[in-house]
């Protein structure tokens, strides 16, 4: 409850009153056994200090009001100050009333690149590229915060969303893969800039009332249900104009199965037509909703 009335607050204030994050940052070394692994460990120090320490939104919370995340970063190749890899990003959110924490976004950025000297000042000016470290770390950051802040109100994600956007189109200056639409059509670009389209505005509808649903499960479990497949079923009318869509893939990487599990259990709906709709929308899926079974 404590999270939706601080949502309210930055509706009505036009103030940034979200919640700060709670990040675990890994960075695993694994596949370079003769580098210096020190400055692994520094690095992995630095990011979790830069994350969880940032004034991202412009308020204090309480621990248990940030959100809780995850960055797991693979090195893959060294070459003096020059590290290159991969970056998986998780998120979470608490339910109401409940201890159970729902995913929200869990994405694998393959294009991980960026110079990093040990022990340097790891600093964030949105107007000017600092680093490709830096630059993927904010915005990965922004786009959690734009996640959560959906989950709770239709668009309510979208300043977060806009700074990240102003982040990547900064980014391109660095000449990194992964910013420009060039790279790619699965990579940060797309990622922002599909999220901020108008075309997209089902999926983030399908987010908000999912959501809804899972928050009334501990008082109406069937409605629950019944409001989470309202939802799902909207995803239809995106994948009409958007066939299998990135974001829409994006979208399940996190929920499909958390999907599974809350339509194979409880009190009994009807889920034929969700069914059909989940293996049209998310054909790659398709194995995983054969099990939901009721």
């Amino acid at each position: 409850m404590n999270k939706i009335l601080t949502f309210l607050l930055f509706l009505s204030f036009g103030l940034s009153q979200a919640q700060q994050l709670n990040c675990t940052v890994t960075v695993n070394s694994q596949m370079l056994p003769n580098a210096n692994q020190q400055v692994f460990k520094t690095l992995q120090t630095a990011l979790t200090e830069f994350i969880n320490n940032t004034d991202w939104t412009g308020s204090l919370l309480k621990q248990n009001e940030k959100i809780n995340c995850s960055m797991y970063i693979t090195i893959t190749s060294n070459n003096s100050d020059q590290f290159s890899g991969t970056i998986q990003i998780q998120s979470s959110r608490l339910i109401y009333n409940s201890t159970y924490s729902s995913p929200v976004f869990n994405f694998n950025d393959k294009d991980l690149s960026f110079r990093y000297t040990e022990f340097e000042n790891l600093l964030y000016n949105p107007n000017i590229f600092e680093s490709n470290l830096i630059s993927m770390m904010t915005f990965y950051s922004y786009i959690i915060l734009g996640m959560d802040a959906d989950t709770f109100m239709p668009a309510l994600g979208n300043p977060f969303f806009e700074t990240a956007q102003n982040i990547a189109n900064v980014a391109q200056q660095g000449g990194y893969k992964g910013w420009s639409q060039a790279d790619g059509v699965q990579n940060r670009y797309f990622l922002i800039n599909d999220m901020l389209s108008p075309a997209y505005n089902d999926l983030r509808q399908c987010v908000y009332g999912y959501h809804t649903g899972l928050d009334m499960m501990n008082q109406d479990l069937k409605a629950a249900k019944e409001k989470i497949k309202a939802s799902l079923l909207i995803l239809g009318k995106l994948n009409a104009s958007k066939p299998n869509s990135f974001l829409a893939r994006v979208f399940f990487d996190a929920k499909s199965d958390e999907i599974v599990s809350i339509f194979s259990g409880g009190p009994s709906i009807s889920i034929t037509d969700l069914v059909e709709n989940l293996n049209r929308v998310s054909p790659m899926n398709s194995t995983k909703w054969s099990q939901i079974k009721y």
